[in-house]
């Protein structure tokens, strides 16, 4: 009987649930979807119950219809959206709604926090250099930070700060539920900002960083290892899931983690670019650094004793939804892809901004707002939907730039995963924007769950980073066509101008 790892992977719109074995197969998967509230003044929140209710469905229908005897599940591993806030009890039930990445309200406070008598962007210069010196990054103006969360619970909801135990990110309050234990793994605590990260063998709470931000020690979870067995599956859990007894649990990671790891990508400056609800372009490095210019940095990574570069957009694939769900354009994908099809490369000379909740990389500006341009009367249906794909195409080339001057290196050859890689036309469309070849893993949209579970893997001691490495299949290639990287050249052009011309 083959050993399979239960992967569960916690995204903005629900829960995938997977079973994949050693060699990276996926046997069965299952989704449920969950609300986001998302009111306005940058607030964007989720019920942690409405997780674990969608996760429980899940996993039920995945455990009873696969053909995995539940003594062939030997582990569940997490992986969830990054750079949200939990505050839990002692006994980990949540104190308030998930405050998760997309939420900006912290922002004032972090200004408050970081800025001194003379400033570099925005930053006190003593501070500034302590915080890259010690973790690698600093926490962002955009507010979207675990720690912008924390400020912004306790300037305006000082009951639950007071009352909080721990405060958790998601995929580690999902492990408390799992596993009984309320613990953060070197890699998973990063964005609270508070971690000295020079030494990955001994990662910890940084105490100047603890009072400059007045963030109690005893609110933070205990730190363990990256890619550690953190405990056993709680018996009501298991009896829940149906699972065996005695099932392990291991670290959670954060959704960008677990993409580096499940793209096949896994050496050094190998990069990948994931095609999600958001999106990023990253690549493992072997050593720390950071650029604060375009708000990206080395941090730990999933596996122990690497970093990987973070990066982020704020809107990806997540610009079709809203092309679907609130512009009421398309009616799904397949519709998309169809009409995009329709208008020729440059979208008669259409451009979208994808900038549809701000953007964090390479500008850290949660204020700037999306749109279309150079809309004309002559301007139809099928050019403003290829246009949408064109502009996060766009903002991938944009984000491209700042990764090969920080890495001081191109990185031709992309692997692509995410949801947003399903559609050959905007793999294509990015092959010929970037002016790279891009490769398409196999199973795309089920990266993070395969992500996940080599995480586990390699935390029960039953694979080597190289093993996994070459497990992950490319299904195919798409390389730039040079007349459509010729119509899109001076419209990248214009599409950077853009963001100066709207900034004010």
């Amino acid at each position: 009987m083959t050993d399979h790892v239960l992967a569960i992977d916690l995204g903005t719109g629900g829960p995938k649930a997977a079973l994949v074995d050693e060699a990276g197969r996926i046997a069965a998967h299952e989704f449920e979807p969950t609300p986001l509230e998302a009111p306005g003044d940058g607030a964007a929140e989720q019920d942690p119950d409405a997780w674990w209710a969608a996760i429980t469905t899940a996993v039920r229908r995945l455990v009873d219809g696969a053909a995995v005897a539940p003594s062939g599940i030997v582990a569940v591993s997490v992986t969830a959206q990054w750079s949200g806030t939990v505050p839990v009890d002692a006994e980990g039930g949540h104190l308030h709604p998930a405050v998760i990445w997309m939420d900006s309200r912290g922002a004032p406070y972090v200004a408050e926090l970081v800025r001194g008598p003379v400033n570099v962007a925005g930053y006190d210069p003593r501070r500034l250099r302590r915080w890259i010196q010690r973790t690698g990054g600093v926490p962002s103006h955009s507010g979207k930070d675990s720690l912008a969360h924390i400020l912004w619970l306790r300037a305006e909801r000082p009951d639950v700060y007071e009352a909080a135990h721990a405060f958790l990110e998601p995929g580690d309050y999902l492990n408390a539920r799992i596993s009984g234990r309320q613990v953060a793994s070197f890699d998973s605590i990063v964005m609270h900002w508070l971690t000295d990260n020079r030494d990955l063998t001994d990662v910890h709470y940084d105490d100047d960083l603890l009072t400059w931000t007045g963030v109690r020690r005893r609110q933070l979870p205990e730190l363990v290892p990256s890619a550690s067995v953190i405990g056993e599956v709680l018996p009501s859990v298991a009896e829940a899931w149906g699972l065996a007894a005695g099932t392990k649990v291991v670290t959670a990671t954060g959704d960008v983690h677990s993409a580096v790891v499940g793209s096949g990508a896994l050496g050094d400056y190998e990069g990948h670019l994931y095609l999600g609800t958001s999106s990023w372009l990253s690549c493992h490095l072997p050593d720390k650094r950071a650029d604060l210019l375009r708000n990206q940095a080395a941090l730990p990574a999933a596996v122990p004793g690497r970093y990987f570069l973070a990066n982020e957009h704020e809107v990806g694939a997540g610009a079709l939804l809203w092309l679907q769900e609130q512009a009421e354009m398309v009616r799904d994908l397949d519709e998309a892809n169809e009409l995009a099809a329709r208008s020729p490369a440059g979208s008669n000379r259409v451009l979208f901004t994808p900038w549809l909740n701000g953007e964090r990389t390479p500008v850290d500006d949660h204020t700037i707002r999306g749109g279309w341009n150079n809309v004309s009367l002559a301007t139809n249906r099928a050019d403003l939907v290829r246009s949408v794909f064109e502009g996060v195409a766009y903002n991938s080339r944009w984000l491209l730039d700042g990764v090969e001057r920080f890495t001081k290196q191109p990185m031709d050859g992309l692997n692509i995963v995410g949801g947003g890689a399903l559609s050959d036309l905007w793999c294509q469309v990015h092959a010929d924007v970037c002016d790279r070849v891009i490769r398409r893993v196999a199973e795309p949209q089920h990266a993070n769950t395969r992500g996940a579970a080599f995480v586990a893997w390699l935390a029960l001691g039953r694979r080597t980073l190289d093993e996994l490495n070459r497990s992950v299949t490319i299904d195919r290639e798409f390389r730039p066509d040079p007349a459509a990287r010729a119509a899109y050249a001076p419209l990248y052009r214009e599409f950077l101008k853009l963001y100066k011309a709207h900034k004010p």
